[in-house]
């Protein structure tokens, strides 16, 4: 809990004290274990979570077996509250990238308590324009612009989830989530640490120098902080 008495969750955080109260019998702290599934495609969806920490990839696959990931969720977002709304069918995979722990709330419970509090399902309407342009942001990033690039713009994402500048990432897992081949990844990291911005060991990525990896990564990154500021008004 924050000093608040909320869970830190930046849109738990948001809600008024009367939608706060709605919700607080039904969460439940959860630990998020890396790569545990949250939600997998075409499945029941069983529960939201508003994460305190950690991230989750937010992946869709290809009947080849394929996969790419689309959006990166931590603590400004809610995982499954799409759904919940919904179907109550998750429409991709949602797996744990960076354990944390997370307040779960059950599907069943999120559709009720969205029903009779507007205040509630506007901010998960709002959180779900800001999923939807960090999708179609992601698709314009993959088809335009270079390895280089997206790699910068994916490190800074993970960063802004992590509480640090040093992130557990393998290069076969960047390379799955980017849908770049790994010698790709190996190269562009390589040509990155020896710029001095960031330093790779195997399994760790830490992030040396920030202002230059901003600076190597291309607009997306900005536009999607844009998006999320203007829709949720929440800071990163």
């Amino acid at each position: 809990m924050t000093a608040s008495g909320r869970p830190p969750n930046q849109l738990l955080q948001m809600l008024d004290a009367a939608d706060l109260d709605r919700l607080r019998p039904h969460l439940a702290t959860v630990e998020m274990v890396r790569q545990s599934v949250l939600g997998a495609a075409g499945a029941a969806l069983r529960h939201a979570y508003f994460p305190h920490g950690g991230s989750i990839s937010i992946l869709v696959s290809l009947s080849e077996g394929q996969t790419i990931e689309v959006a990166t969720l931590g603590r400004d977002s809610v995982v499954g509250g799409g759904a919940a709304l919904a179907d109550g069918i998750a429409p991709t995979d949602a797996v744990v990238l960076f354990p944390g722990t997370a307040s779960a709330l059950e599907a069943a419970t999120f559709r009720k308590i969205a029903a009779a509090s507007p205040s509630f399902r506007n901010l998960m309407v709002r959180h779900e324009q800001v999923l939807l342009a960090h999708a179609q942001q992601s698709l314009l990033c993959n088809t335009l612009h270079s390895v280089e690039a997206r790699l910068a713009r994916w490190l800074l994402r993970a960063r802004d989830l992590s509480d640090g500048a040093s992130l557990p990432l393998t290069q076969e897992a960047l390379a799955q989530m980017m849908g770049v081949r790994r010698n790709a990844i190996s190269m562009v990291a390589h040509a990155l640490q020896r710029a001095g911005i960031i330093r790779y060991t195997r399994g760790q990525i830490e992030i040396v120098d920030l202002p230059a990896l901003k600076a190597t990564s291309c607009d997306c990154y900005s536009a999607v902080k844009a998006s999320h500021s203007r829709l949720l008004g929440a800071r990163q």
